[in-house]
């Protein structure tokens, strides 16, 4: 019996996060593949409150919510650390993951979804808080330097699932010409050969995003 476990979703930017984590730390662990249509009575018993995926078992004790989940990871197993040593440095990428996972990422999925009045609103704060990557990431190659951060980590929803979607909904927000620095990373990332074999297949998200545009359920 494995002392990991991890309960998640293929598809899913936050469950691929703690993938990389667990990955870059050199963890075994169990991945337990969830339908979200039919939840499963381990994952609802793990994370009652929110009652979603990724929940992380360690040992018996539920961890909930990835940006959680990393730094339970990082501060637990030796390995490559994922955030910064320096306080000022860790602090500052903590700031990060926050803006992504509250503003960032949330306008950024909600203008692909949405219409009229409701995707011009969501299209300026997508736009809005990619600029404050733009300018973040600009000299560096990613956004923890030289190596693989937390923030690279959890920003990749922009380096393989945004640009199918906003491709899908006949978007075009993050492109070179607009976001050269974002897209110098999206071109790291996304060659970098440990980052590119834990993201979805590209053709097989787009097959599940085409159906969900048609069906307007995800699940």
């Amino acid at each position: 019996m494995s002392e990991v476990k991890l309960f998640g979703t293929w598809f899913s930017p936050f469950v691929r996060r703690v993938e990389m984590a667990l990955k870059l730390k050199g963890v075994e662990y169990e991945y337990i593949e969830e339908d979200l249509r039919n939840k499963s009575p381990l994952l609802l018993q793990h994370n009652p409150i929110h009652k979603k995926v990724p929940v992380l078992v360690h040992n018996g004790k539920p961890i909930a919510e990835s940006s959680v989940i990393l730094e339970y990871i990082d501060e637990v197993w030796k390995g490559p650390s994922i955030l910064p040593n320096d306080p000022f440095d860790r602090a500052m990428a903590r700031f990060w993951v926050k803006f992504i996972d509250d503003k960032c990422g949330p306008a950024a999925w909600r203008v692909c979804w949405s219409a009229g009045e409701e995707r011009e609103k969501a299209k300026e704060e997508a736009i809005e808080g990619l600029k404050f990557l733009e300018e973040e990431i600009e000299g560096k190659k990613f956004f923890g330097g030289d190596s693989i951060g937390v923030v690279d980590i959890v920003a990749n929803f922009f380096a393989h699932w945004f640009l199918i979607l906003q491709e899908l909904a006949g978007l075009e927000i993050l492109s070179e010409e607009k976001f050269p620095n974002l897209w110098k990373w999206v071109n790291e990332y996304c060659n970098d050969n440990f980052l590119k074999e834990n993201l979805p297949d590209k053709d097989k998200l787009t097959a599940s995003f085409k159906r969900a545009f048609a069906t307007g359920s995800l699940y």
